[in-house]
């Protein structure tokens, strides 16, 4: 069940900036109404019954080499042969950083906690409000515009270089692959080399204000972080801990 509701009352996107969303949803009446509120808003709206039609989507595009043809994913979680979770996983293990909005029947703080760790940015339980769901996409999409447009050409440190524009990292003259979170972690410390950020200040910046969870997810994707890029994880040279305050780089 849904709550249907006029969106006239959220802005329009702006002239030439029309973004293409794709709704994973094997709910008939979910997906045609959800499609029918997007259109509405001036979003370009591609749909997929099951996992395997949204990865047919994703890959089978003629959009240019490099760009992935979605601005957005509203994703089901429960939907047939590729579910939702594996198909978020897939995504984040291949380094694409489109956000993703989960919408699922599944409302446990457990299941929320799994959807925002397995790469999710955002996550909406059925039944929903429409006008919600519009404004949340709308605030996902503008924070990947602000993101996308303030990043710097390349971000280097020692051995460490960083393309924001083309989301590659490389260590020592060899490219590495990061997940998305481990991506931006790196990427917000050579914006600030030296600088000491705490846990929360972590949480807040990567996972943004709402995630649900606590400071042990810093730690596990610090270490993870640690180890792709220290030539020595247990001795590292790049990304210390600062003793009752956090982390820095350098």
């Amino acid at each position: 069940m849904l709550t249907v509701e006029s969106t006239n009352s959220v802005s329009k996107p702006e002239l030439g900036q029309t973004n293409s969303i794709l709704i994973v949803e094997d709910e008939d009446l979910i997906r045609d109404v959800v499609t029918l509120a997007l259109q509405g808003e001036g979003y370009e709206v591609s749909v997929a019954a099951d996992g395997n039609e949204a990865l047919a989507k994703i890959q089978d595009t003629e959009a240019p080499q490099g760009e992935f043809p979605f601005d957005l994913i509203v994703l089901d979680i429960m939907i047939p042969q590729v579910n939702g979770l594996d198909l978020c996983r897939l995504l984040r293990h291949q380094g694409n950083p489109v956000p993703i909005l989960i919408l699922s029947a599944k409302s446990s703080e457990n299941d929320r906690v799994l959807g925002l760790e397995v790469g999710a940015d955002d996550y909406i339980t059925k039944p929903f409000s429409m006008r919600e769901l519009v404004a949340r996409c709308r605030a996902l999409l503008r924070r990947q515009h602000l993101y996308q447009g303030n990043q710097p050409q390349l971000l280097q440190f020692g051995d460490i270089v960083l393309s924001p524009h083309e989301c590659r990292v490389s260590v020592r003259g060899k490219e590495i692959s990061l997940s998305p979170k481990e991506f931006r972690l790196l990427e917000l410390f050579l914006s600030s080399p030296r600088r000491v950020w705490s846990r929360d200040q972590l949480l807040d910046r990567i996972w943004g204000a709402d995630f649900v969870g606590d400071s042990k997810t810093v730690d596990v994707h610090i270490r993870w972080l640690r180890e792709k890029i220290e030539a020595d994880p247990s001795q590292p040279q790049y990304i210390v801990t600062v003793r009752g305050f956090g982390y820095r780089l350098g």
